[in-house]
């Protein structure tokens, strides 16, 4: 079950690194905004991160790259280094992932190392969804705020190009992704803390608690201290007796 859930993250992850890849590069981010009492639509402003757009009803889309950096706006500046990033991120970690299947035989007879590999990997990947994330959303929020901006004219006002759409499914992906690879593997390693099993089959008894009992305490017999001999007549006699005992006689002599 576990290398099932691993290979549709991988799917995921190689989906959501696609479609940010796809939006990296289409120039349909901002789209001319056609409102007011233009009705016949005769041509069509694409802005992307890289070139913008121009095409005409009956003439084919001429493109034409950005001659400075700072000519985009600020949201579209930051959005080239964070797709960037996302792109370095979502390859690496998918990249790493396969290090960590269990489908592959990079890293053996080392189930713990597997699970560090793709929980990195995991990581990664969701470190990549929020980059991809961040710019589309910022980009989307700059062309709504200027939709409507009063002090703006018709023809600066933008829509949602269809890369913006792009990026927010791509994201999803990513993040879907990444999860599966970071909770499939927490939750396999608190398994693996088990290591005794026992079966519900087994037959055993249970002995109801049994009321300790007071004990009299037993002391061990003290030993008798022996007397020393001496070649002094001992004045301890074991009886009250004028006369000295034979033993102390003895001891005399």
């Amino acid at each position: 079950m576990k290398a099932k859930l691993e290979v549709v993250a991988i799917v995921l992850g190689f989906v959501g690194l696609f479609g940010t890849i796809t939006v990296t590069a289409l120039p349909m981010w901002r789209v001319t905004a056609f409102i007011g009492a233009n009705l016949i639509v005769m041509e069509v402003l694409w802005e992307g991160l890289w070139m913008n757009c121009y095409r005409q009803a009956d003439i084919r889309m001429q493109c034409k790259v950005y001659d400075s950096l700072l000519a985009l706006s600020p949201d579209l500046q930051a959005a080239r280094g964070l797709m960037c990033c996302s792109l370095a991120l979502g390859g690496l970690g998918l990249l790493i992932s396969l290090l960590g299947l269990q489908c592959t035989s990079c890293i053996q007879n080392n189930d713990r190392a597997k699970r560090l590999v793709l929980i990195i990997a995991g990581s990664m990947v969701i470190m990549a969804c929020i980059c991809v994330l961040i710019p589309v959303s910022w980009t989307g929020h700059v062309i709504i705020r200027d939709f409507y901006n009063p002090l703006l004219i018709d023809a600066q006002r933008r829509e949602l190009g269809e890369a913006l759409y792009i990026g927010w499914v791509s994201s999803a992906f990513l993040f879907a992704g990444g999860c599966m690879f970071i909770c499939c593997n927490l939750q396999s390693e608190d398994k693996g803390s088990d290591r005794y099993m026992y079966s519900r089959n087994s037959q055993y008894m249970a002995y109801p608690p049994q009321p300790l009992q007071p004990q009299q305490l037993v002391l061990p017999p003290q030993p008798q201290p022996q007397p020393l001999l001496s070649r002094h007549p001992s004045t301890i006699y074991s009886y009250h007796s004028r006369y000295p005992s034979v033993r102390s006689a003895v001891a005399y002599l």
